[in-house]
């Protein structure tokens, strides 16, 4: 594939990622709007991660937790998915990019009850652990397939 023609696919995702999401502090995070409350939201996006092969490694429940301790907490549930095909040559480049491997994303809902689904931006943790070059075929793919999970986890018919 042309170098090209690679950057202008990396653009046109990247485009797309931005026009669907909410801007917010932190960097590097992706941020969409869902369509549903936080249950749905969590339950298709995890059937999507699995209808794409991907591994669920783990489900937090964060809510939950605050309330076996007696807090409260708005709906906050992570889950951890991915696959070693996925998340390794990214390694390979940058073996510091474990810390932030598997692939995680929110499902949150905030003070005015609209629920959010938020992932990190895969081009933002390449950069971050100092991945070159040769990273970017993978952090494009990464980046279009945490798209597409997270669109339709947000707006499934």
């Amino acid at each position: 594939m042309k170098l090209s023609r690679l950057i202008g696919m990396v653009a046109l995702i990247a485009a797309t990622c931005l026009w669907e999401t909410k801007a917010m502090a932190a960097d590097g995070l992706i941020t969409i709007k869902s369509s549903f409350g936080p249950e749905v939201t969590m339950k298709w996006l995890e059937a999507e991660v699995k209808a794409r092969g991907l591994t669920v490694f783990a489900h937090i429940d964060h809510a939950a937790g605050a309330a076996a301790v007696d807090l409260k907490l708005r709906p906050t549930d992570l889950l951890i998915f991915g696959n070693a095909k996925g998340g390794t040559p990214l390694m390979q480049q940058a073996q510091t990019a474990g810390i932030d491997l598997p692939l995680k994303a929110l499902v949150w809902q905030d003070e005015q009850g609209a629920t959010w689904l938020s992932y990190n931006d895969p081009a933002f943790l390449a950069q971050r652990h100092g991945a070159g070059e040769p990273a970017r075929p993978v952090v494009a793919a990464l980046t279009g397939a945490l798209h597409a999970i997270a669109t339709k986890a947000t707006s499934k018919p």
